[in-house]
C-alpha cells in the first residue's frame, strides 16, 4: 500500500519543498564566487594595499596572492610580492616571507626596492629568533640554539654589504649589535655549562671563539673569567695568568678579579 502525503499538504507542493530544500543545500556547499573575478591588477593592489593597511593580513595575503597569480608580469606584481612577503611577516607567517624576499631578490635584483626585500628577510628572520613561545614564557632567548640569530646576522650583513647607501642601514646596524651580543652570550651560555660539567677544554674553547669573533660584546668579560677557571683546572698556569691579566687590566672591577686580590690581600 502507498503512503500518502501527510494531511493538509498536496502531494506536487511536498515535492516542490524538497526540491527547494536540496537547492538549498546545495547552495551552502559551494564556494563564493571570487571577489577578484574581473578585477584588472589595479584595482586588486589597491584592494589588498587597504587591507593590508588595515592589519587585515590574513586577507592581504590571498588578494596579493591572487593578484601575482593572475598577472604575474608588471609593476603591480612586482610590488604585490613585496606587500605579500611584509604581510606573510605580520600574519605570523616569517618563513614565509624569507621565502617571498628571496623569490623578489630573484626575479627583481636590480629593482629600486630590492634592498628593502633583504631587509624584510632580515625582519623575518629576526622575528623567528625571538621566539613567540620563549617571549610567553619570558625564557632568555640566549639559551637557545644560535642559528636563527646567524641566519638573520647573515641577512642584516648583506644588506649592509650590498647597500649600504640604504635608508634600512641604521636600523639593521642595530639589530646587528644585539644579534651579535645574543649570539656571544649564547657561547658564554655553552661555556659555563662546561665548567659545571668540568669539561674545560671544552669550555676554554668556547670562551676563545667568544674573544676571537665577538669582540665589543657585553660577553668579553666573562669569556676571559672561564678562559682563567679552565686554563686553572688545566694546569695551564701560564695561559691562566695572561688572561687574568688581561682581565685585570681592561676589567678591574669584574667579580673574579676582586675576589683574586681578596685571596692574596692586596
Amino acid at each position: 500500500m502507498t503512503r500518502s502525503a501527510p494531511t493538509g499538504i498536496p502531494r506536487r507542493a511536498l515535492l516542490v519543498s524538497l526540491l527547494a530544500l536540496l537547492v538549498l543545500a546545495a547552495c551552502s556547499t559551494t564556494p563564493e564566487g571570487d571577489p577578484t573575478e574581473g578585477r584588472n591588477a589595479a584595482e586588486i593592489y589597491k584592494d589588498a594595499t587597504s587591507e593590508m593597511l588595515n592589519g587585515q593580513y590574513e586577507t592581504a595575503i590571498n588578494l596579493y596572492s591572487k593578484l601575482i597569480a593572475r598577472y604575474p608580469y608588471g609593476v603591480y606584481a612586482e610590488h604585490a610580492m613585496l606587500g605579500l612577503a611584509y604581510s606573510q611577516y605580520r600574519d605570523y607567517s616569517p618563513e614565509s616571507a624569507i621565502l617571498t624576499a628571496e623569490r623578489f631578490i630573484k626575479l627583481y635584483p636590480r629593482h629600486q626596492y630590492v634592498d628593502y626585500a633583504y631587509y624584510l628577510r632580515g625582519v623575518a628572520a629576526y622575528a623567528m629568533e625571538q621566539g613567540f613561545i620563549f617571549r610567553l614564557f619570558r625564557q632568555d632567548p640566549t639559551e637557545r640554539d644560535a642559528q636563527a640569530a646567524r641566519r638573520a646576522l647573515g641577512f642584516f650583513n648583506e644588506l649592509i654589504r650590498k647597500f649600504p647607501a640604504s635608508r634600512y642601514v641604521p636600523d639593521s646596524r642595530k639589530r646587528v649589535i644585539y644579534l651579535r651580543n645574543h649570539m656571544a652570550r649564547y657561547e658564554i651560555h655553552v661555556a659555563s655549562y662546561y665548567i659545571r660539567k668540568e669539561a674545560w677544554l671544552a669550555a676554554a674553547n668556547r670562551a676563545q671563539y667568544v674573544l676571537e669573533n665577538y669582540q665589543q660584546t657585553p660577553s668579553v668579560p666573562e669569556a676571559l673569567a672561564i678562559l682563567v677557571r679552565a686554563y686553572e683546572a688545566l694546569k695551564l698556569d701560564r695561559l691562566a695568568d695572561d688572561a687574568l691579566a688581561v682581565l685585570a687590566h681592561n676589567y678591574p672591577e669584574h667579580e673574579l678579579v676582586r675576589a683574586r686580590k681578596r685571596a692574596s690581600g692586596s
